[in-house]
């Protein structure tokens, strides 16, 4: 259970690292996501059964993404629709790509090669965590690189302050197109290696996305916290492999494979109310302490200043 777990956890890494870079980095809710990720598959798919190799197939389902993301980053900064309708008209919009690319709403893979078969003969598990290190290894260190260049910079610095950004001769509209290129063309990364890994492509896979890849986000904070890029990317790996393993508990629990849906909703509403009910609890111990020292300071004022029987005083 705990290496299946690991192994899909790996695979949906990628999904987590881009819900990471829109909705941290840049500050954005992108609901592009539930669009890209079944777009990133059913390219995929397709063009496997069209005989492309598997790892063709990967990158143009990469790059796939990244044109979905190019048309949300387009919509919100050309078009200066918000973000978040942006992102459900180039979601909307996908769903009938995806069907126009797949001709039917599932497309299986039967004896086309997928990235587990270019490994040794070991088991699928097995075979699944040593794709998913190779992917996410190639992934975490591509993007701290990138991070540490002047693009990756800007990308930063617009997402913390947009104004300044600008005020400083950063062109902001650009960046936020490239964060939603890279974080959708992850996203649809995500999504070929686990159709691949599924052995089908479905048009409702993507549903539930942008739940999956926020818990992941959140649960990766709780867990592992730092303000260095590098150990930010690693939480994003470590919160998708926890979330896949608490969601294996669950279905080990006895909970049907249907509520795998309203599962994940639940855990998303534990990760962010578990930090808001730490952040209450240590501000009212801090107001507690505070308020014991003023008291102390008080009595301690008070004794100092209490009137005494002086050398003068007729008594």
């Amino acid at each position: 259970m705990i290496i299946s777990s690991l192994g899909q956890g790996l695979l949906w890494a990628p999904l987590a690292i881009g819900v990471f870079i829109t909705f941290r980095i840049l500050d954005i809710p992108d609901l592009t996501t539930e669009g890209s990720f079944p777009f990133g598959a059913a390219v995929a798919v397709s063009l496997m059964i069209k005989g492309q190799t598997a790892i063709t197939a990967s990158l143009v389902g990469f790059l796939a993404g990244c044109i979905a993301g190019l048309i949300t980053g387009l919509l919100d900064t050309k078009l200066r629709i918000p973000s978040l309708l942006a992102g459900i008209l180039t979601m909307t919009g996908l769903y009938s790509i995806n069907m126009h690319i797949m001709g039917k709403s599932n497309v299986p893979l039967l004896n086309e090669k997928v990235l587990t078969e270019y490994l040794p003969s070991w088991n699928l598990d097995i075979q699944t965590i040593a794709l998913g290190l190779i992917v996410i290894g190639l992934v975490v260190i591509l993007l701290y690189l990138m991070f540490k260049t002047r693009l990756g910079l800007s990308l930063m610095a617009t997402g913390n302050n947009k104004e300044m950004s600008s005020a400083n001769g950063i062109n902001t509209d650009r960046m936020i197109i490239f964060g939603y290129m890279i974080s959708n063309g992850l996203i649809a990364l995500s999504g070929a290696l686990i159709a691949q890994s599924n052995g089908y492509a479905d048009i409702g896979m993507g549903i539930g996305t942008i739940v999956i890849g926020l818990a992941s986000v959140l649960v990766g904070e709780i867990f592992l916290r730092g303000h260095n890029i590098l150990t930010r990317l690693v939480a994003m790996v470590v919160g998708a492999i926890v979330y896949r393993l608490l969601l294996t508990v669950a279905m080990s629990l006895g909970f049907p494979a249907d509520d795998l849906k309203i599962l994940s909703a639940v855990i998303l509403v534990i990760v962010i109310c578990v930090p808001i009910i730490q952040n209450r609890i240590q501000t009212k111990r801090q107001l507690k302490k505070y308020l014991q020292q003023m008291e102390a300071k008080d009595d301690e004022s008070s004794t100092s200043t209490a009137p005494t029987k002086g050398i003068l005083s007729r008594d």
